[in-house]
């Protein structure tokens, strides 16, 4: 394919005695790593441990930036002021950042997390928080969204270089978004199948949605979510099927 294409996954979601997902294997497979802030998911010496494990591997720390919502794991709406939204993720930026420079390395981009994630797509006031607070920290900071998005839409607007994503194990719609996780279809989680429609999604740019038609999707980052029961044989798979395809798996920054 002569292509090039990003492979990231959530990782650092663990809290206290409470473990979610293996970083270390997932962290073996993907190029990018969306580490919690604290937030939604993660403690103080889970995220120095997963900065910690990424340097290590040579894995790109981005900060995965979600709502106030430790009980709901960020996948709970908050209607917030921009204002205050802003200075929310403002925050986590600084907290990451300090992590990682721990590790001799620093935050090199940031992308939602959950119900943020989801809400940015549509919500201009909230995207407009979002990259308020990313420019307010570092304007150098690439900013990673769904393509299309009102998050990726004010990015640009303010300046910034946007990343666009697609997912490997999430269901689409036939507008393009995602189907909500409430909903049938929302998860696909055979690693056979991800890692086909993977390969299908970054040599045509398409993907089929739930109601059977074909989306257009251009992607410069694959996701695979890294709480997934098969996190790791998912995200291995995926990276397989992609070099096997000839594609060059490599972080966008």
């Amino acid at each position: 394919m002569g292509r090039t294409i990003d492979l990231n996954s959530d990782v650092g979601e663990s809290f206290g005695r409470w473990r979610l997902g293996d970083d270390a294997g997932v962290l073996a497979a993907v190029t990018s790593a969306n580490v919690a802030c604290g937030f939604h998911a993660g403690d103080p010496l889970t995220l120095r441990r997963t900065c910690e494990l990424a340097a290590d591997r040579g894995v790109r720390i981005g900060a995965q930036v979600g709502y106030r919502d430790l009980a709901g794991f960020g996948r709970r709406y908050i209607a917030y002021e921009r204002a205050e939204l802003s200075a929310d993720v403002l925050y986590q930026l600084g907290a990451l950042d300090g992590i990682a420079r721990a590790a001799g390395r620093r935050v090199e981009y940031v992308k939602p997390h959950g119900a943020l994630y989801n809400t940015a797509v549509h919500d201009e006031e909230q995207a407009a928080a979002v990259v308020d607070a990313v420019t307010a920290y570092d304007a150098a900071l690439p900013l990673l969204g769904l393509p299309g998005s009102a998050l990726l839409a004010a990015g640009e607007r303010a300046g910034l270089r946007t990343v666009r994503e697609a997912f490997a194990d999430r269901g689409y719609t036939a507008e393009g978004t995602l189907v909500p996780r409430a909903q049938e279809g929302a998860l696909v989680t055979d690693p056979e199948a991800v890692a086909e429609r993977v390969v299908r999604l970054v040599a045509e740019g398409t993907v089929v949605a739930v109601d059977g038609s074909v989306v257009r999707v251009e992607a410069d980052s694959i996701g695979v979510h890294g709480d997934s029961p098969d996190a790791v044989r998912t995200t291995v798979a995926v990276r397989r099927a992609l070099e096997a395809a000839g594609v060059s798996v490599r972080a966008f920054v």
